[in-house]
């Protein structure tokens, strides 16, 4: 899990669903169950779209008809596409957070 799952997650359960439930999978081509949505993932309902992350795209902030989501967009595309297109300063250090939550050599 990275930065787009992880504020996709967030994004989905503050502004579309608050009772949503989420199950992470490996990113890799999956069949959605009846009731299922998949985001930030091949093939999703809601993913990238362009160059345009799962969390800012039109996939989830335009649908969502979220309006003051700018700056937070902007960081988490800077995170996740990691070329500083919006050279928003903030997303270096929420990339060194991220990198370490999602850390997979914790021993």
């Amino acid at each position: 899990m990275h930065i787009d799952r992880i504020a996709s997650a967030w994004l989905i359960r503050r502004f579309i669903d608050p009772e949503a439930r989420f199950k992470f999978v490996a990113a890799r081509a999956i069949e959605a169950a009846e009731g299922e949505l998949r985001f930030d993932m091949f093939q999703a309902e809601f993913t990238h779209e362009g160059d345009k992350c799962s969390s800012r795209s039109c996939s989830i902030v335009s649908r969502a008809r979220i309006r003051r989501s700018a700056p937070f967009a902007e960081i988490i595309h800077d995170v996740d596409l990691k070329d500083s297109k919006f050279g928003r300063e903030e997303a270096i250090g929420i990339r060194t957070l991220i990198d370490g939550i999602a850390c997979d050599d914790i021993g």
